[in-house]
């Protein structure tokens, strides 16, 4: 209850030492003397034996029980009191009212024979708003105490009807939506739904907004709005199931969003699987024909990602290049290179290298070339000899 509401239930609150008097049936101060015989007959109509006695309330009932509009409003309350009457009985009673004061304490003396009801009644004004509750406590002949009987007073501002409305007047809107409206996963403590509103005004003015949720009023509250404010609860859900939530803006110009629908499955975390490692290897093949070292490779992969590769000869790279395998992996074969090789590469052979690197490993691979081998010299063709011209015969 707010303290609007405290202050306006003081006026039946009764002293702790007057309400001590009354069960006990002393006197508690001269100011109170009419209270405190009353409270005297209450005590002796208590005295009689408990198990004779079934005194019963009802829960008090507020009309109206929900206000919305202009305040002050006056809500009354009333609850039936059932008395067990044999002979002379003395009623005693008190209003218990939410913020924690009590009314005075009021008696009816009552007579015959058998059960008795006894309506009781009391009024409160309010001028702002409020949520409470109210109760009945029976003091004599036996204790009791009702159920707390609930209500709530929302006030708008007054309005004077005989203004001529004009553009000046405030015009609202509300919007509402869910984040996320789908959720899958287990249902633990921590806000898993968002539910976020927007209101919009035509001028700057104090807005009074609720939310509901599955028809029941969940949050509540007054903002300053000077174009557009978002406002916004959230909820955890424990159990599988869907629903909505809309926002309300009250009062004389309010407005009614959209309907937030939601939808909740919960469900066991899946159990967590290693995340498989992606590895590489490679394998080279490598010849020496003619003075020519040829280089070539093939690289396998476990799984997918980019694979970089570089060739050397003796130390030095030759090239390099990438490739790039799949979800499932597998063999590719490689760019090699062709060189040929002079010098000391080729009178003593030599070594080609191929490294490799992956997303979790890097492999290499070395191959060994043999020297060139050295070619025999081309023979020298022998020259034909020329015969020599024949004399001429001598005659004798």
């Amino acid at each position: 209850m707010s303290v609007g509401l405290a202050r306006k239930a003081a006026a039946f609150g009764a002293s702790a030492a007057m309400l001590a008097g009354l069960a006990a049936g002393l006197v508690a101060s001269p100011a109170q003397a009419a209270t405190t015989a009353t409270a005297s007959a209450a005590g002796k109509a208590a005295a009689k034996p408990a198990s004779k006695l079934r005194v019963s309330v009802t829960t008090p009932k507020a009309s109206p029980r929900a206000h919305d509009g202009s305040c002050p409003v006056k809500v009354d309350f009333s609850a039936r009191i059932r008395v067990p009457v044999k002979g002379k009985t003395v009623l005693a009673y008190r209003w218990l009212h939410g913020d924690g004061s009590k009314s005075k304490v009021k008696v009816v003396r009552l007579k015959g024979k058998g059960t008795k009801t006894v309506t009781v009644k009391q009024s409160i004004t309010f001028k702002e708003d409020v949520k409470g509750w109210e109760a009945v406590q029976v003091l004599g002949p036996k204790k009791f105490t009702s159920k707390k009987g609930r209500f709530a007073v929302s006030c708008e501002q007054p309005r004077d009807d005989d203004k001529v409305r004009t553009h000046l007047d405030r015009t609202v809107s509300a919007t509402a939506w869910a984040s996320p409206s789908r959720y899958v996963g287990p249902c633990t403590p921590g806000d898993k739904i968002d539910f976020v509103g927007r209101i919009e005004t035509s001028r700057p003015t104090w807005v009074r907004y609720r939310w509901v949720l599955n028809g029941d009023v969940v949050d509540y509250g007054k903002i300053k709005v000077h174009d557009s404010r978002r406002v916004g609860f959230g909820i955890s859900p424990r159990h599988s199931g869907d629903g909505y939530a809309q926002l309300q803006v009250l009062g004389r110009d309010g407005a009614y969003s959209n309907r937030a629908y939601y939808k909740v499955w919960c469900k066991d975390a899946a159990p967590e699987h290693p995340k498989p490692v992606t590895e590489v290897s490679a394998s080279a093949t490598v010849i020496n024909t003619n003075c020519t070292v040829n280089a070539s490779a093939v690289v396998t992969s476990t799984g997918a990602g980019r694979v970089g590769y570089v060739w050397k000869l003796n130390g030095s790279v030759v090239t390099s290049g990438d490739t790039y395998f799949g979800r499932n992996g597998g063999a590719k074969s490689i760019s090699g290179f062709s060189s040929p090789l002079s010098g000391e590469a080729a009178r003593k052979g030599g070594t080609v290298t191929l490294s490799i690197s992956g997303p979790n490993n890097r492999d290499h691979v070395v191959k060994s070339y043999n020297a060139c081998q050295a070619q025999a010299p081309t023979p020298t063709p022998t020259p034909t000899p020329t015969p020599s011209p024949t004399a001429p015969a001598l005659s004798s």
